[in-house]
């Protein structure tokens, strides 16, 4: 009867696994697709709408570093940038591993880089040096001219 009973969760248990595979690879894609459109109206000047979508990446996919470094960027463009600071630290604390394809960069104002992701949340390319990157062009930027 045990034998039965552990056999019966294991299934139920990949079958659950499976399902929840689905709606994760669903989810992934529906925010790399809000990604690429964020970053579309980024680059068009469309600031506003750009961070309505980014923050609504957030709610799904809390503390995506990249959306959180491009709403950095969005506060580049507006010159915040202690808001800026703030995201950009935010998502070097949440890009260790995080690797992502990117197709295209754009930089902003001279002090900080956007990126438009080409697939989800694995690739080639490493978070983290570029976001510590933008961090150091902000941190210049908040220190003034020299």
């Amino acid at each position: 009867m045990k034998r039965r009973t552990v056999k019966t969760i294991s299934i139920l248990l990949i079958i659950a696994l499976g399902f929840s595979g689905t709606a994760w690879a669903r989810v992934t894609g529906e925010v790399n697709r809000m990604m690429a459109r964020s970053y579309d109206l980024l680059v068009e000047g469309k600031l506003d709408q750009a961070q309505k979508i980014y923050e609504k990446v957030l709610q799904r996919d809390p503390g995506n570093p990249l959306a959180l470094n491009n709403l950095g960027a969005i506060m580049v463009k507006q010159k915040k940038y202690r808001e800026a600071l703030t995201y950009l630290e935010q998502a070097l604390v949440r890009a260790k591993d995080y690797r992502v394809k990117v197709n295209q960069v754009c930089e902003v104002d001279g002090a900080c880089l956007a990126f438009r992701p080409m697939t989800a949340a694995y690739g080639d390319q490493d978070l983290t040096p570029l976001i510590r990157l933008n961090i150091e062009l902000v941190k210049t930027r908040l220190a003034g001219p020299r």
